[in-house]
């Protein structure tokens, strides 16, 4: 990731709400498999939110991440759950793990993720989270995921290829050159169930020696992979009961070597990592402070480091970049404008949430960007006003810091 040189760039986290033609084809493709017709359809829909993109005055976009199956217009894990289709080794099931209610307890010593329902922000809240009606996981379509039964391969390379071609198709189309993929992490790879590999840390490597490949086919095709990473704060929610600090960083330690061994060799200016809570519009009191785990996250051989920074569980931990020094030629990613809620941020609000950041690290060092995505999370409608904010927020913040 390069430095801004007169301006403060503009990019987001990665999902975008999908058309209404592109959820249909999906569904469908479950009985008519990948035909021309939808491949078209992919790459058209691919070259249109990339020039909405620049329209909106993104300067880093991507392809939405379209070619992440969404077959319904709230979902929460398709940032996951389309690894599936390009993992071998992997065994369907009938288990979806939102529902999952299996309790699995940690020790000193022992941290093991427990189910979804079990989280214990979950528990805190558990009337809120099992009220349709209260917002938190509202309108969600059940959707099952597999276990792994077997050694783990990479298997999505036609996949992997048609993101990059369509992206790269829309960036010339657009007149743009810089542009991102998104891909899962390891960490978050090795959260599906797993019946073969002995222990936590061969189901780990495995995960990175899988996703490896599709990392560096999207280095190689010249684009920025942003590897999402929930699983380094995320995780630390699915233990029950609350481990002891010590006990988590050994824990997410092991993910941050498994991701550097995963990304051995390739360039760190095209590489981003994105760090996140959790996207469900939960309450989220059990939230790990990111500065328990920033040095961890700073281990990671990335050039760039996404994160919240505008949700209101997260917002006030812009602070720990006053103890934290960036390291030298790293920039860092923070989200200015929340996934979470329906309000549209002002763009004054963006803008100080952004000077903010510029005044503590540098303002060649800010690259304004989302929470997390927005696809599937709120209405296309304000999901692309909130893009809009964002691009106003930074043009007002440029003013101030230039």
């Amino acid at each position: 990731m390069s430095l801004n040189t007169d301006h403060i760039r503009v990019t987001h986290a990665g999902s975008l709400p999908r058309t209404p033609e592109l959820i249909a084809a999906n569904a469908a493709k479950k009985a008519d498999g990948i035909t021309p017709q939808f491949l078209q359809l992919l790459e058209d829909s691919v070259v249109d939110v990339v020039q909405r993109q620049k329209d909106l005055g993104i300067d880093i976009p991507n392809d939405g991440e379209y070619g992440h199956t969404m077959a319904n217009a709230v979902d929460y894990g398709a940032w996951w759950n389309y690894s599936f289709a390009r993992l071998g080794g992997l065994e369907p099931t009938n288990v979806d793990r939102w529902a999952d209610s299996e309790v699995r307890r940690s020790s000193p010593g022992n941290v093991v993720l427990t189910s979804f329902p079990d989280r214990r922000d979950r528990q805190l809240f558990n009337e809120a989270y099992n009220d349709p009606s209260s917002g938190i996981l509202a309108h969600r379509k059940s959707v099952t995921q597999p276990k792994i039964a077997g050694p783990l391969t990479y298997t999505g390379q036609d996949l992997v290829a048609s993101d990059v071609t369509n992206l790269k198709k829309g960036l010339d189309k657009a007149g743009l050159t810089e542009g991102f993929v998104a891909s899962l992490s390891p960490g978050s790879c090795a959260r599906v169930a797993n019946e073969y590999y002995p222990t936590d840390e061969e189901l780990v490597y495995a995960c990175a020696d899988a996703m490896r490949e599709e990392y560096k086919a999207i280095v190689d095709a010249g684009l920025i992979v942003q590897l999402d990473d929930p699983s380094l704060a995320e995780s630390w929610d699915q233990i029950n009961p609350e481990p002891a600090l010590e006990d988590y960083l050994k824990f997410i330690q092991l993910r941050v070597e498994a991701t550097n061994w995963a990304l051995r060799d390739l360039p760190p200016e095209q590489i981003r990592l994105h760090v996140c809570w959790g996207s469900w519009h939960g309450p989220h009191t059990t939230d790990i402070p990111f500065a328990d785990i920033l040095d961890a996250v700073l281990q990671v051989n990335a050039g760039a480091y996404s994160f919240e920074a505008a949700n209101v569980r997260h917002e006030h931990e812009w602070r720990v970049w006053e103890d934290t020094k960036l390291p030298e030629g790293k920039v860092i990613i923070p989200g200015v404008v929340s996934h979470a809620t329906n309000v549209v941020e002002h763009p004054d609000l963006v803008a100080d949430r952004i000077v903010r950041f510029a005044e503590v690290v540098g303002r060649q060092n800010v690259i304004a960007s989302t929470d997390c995505g927005l696809g599937g999370r709120v209405h296309p409608q304000i999901a692309f006003a909130k893009l809009e904010a964002l691009a106003e927020g930074a043009r007002r913040a440029t003013k101030r810091l230039w």
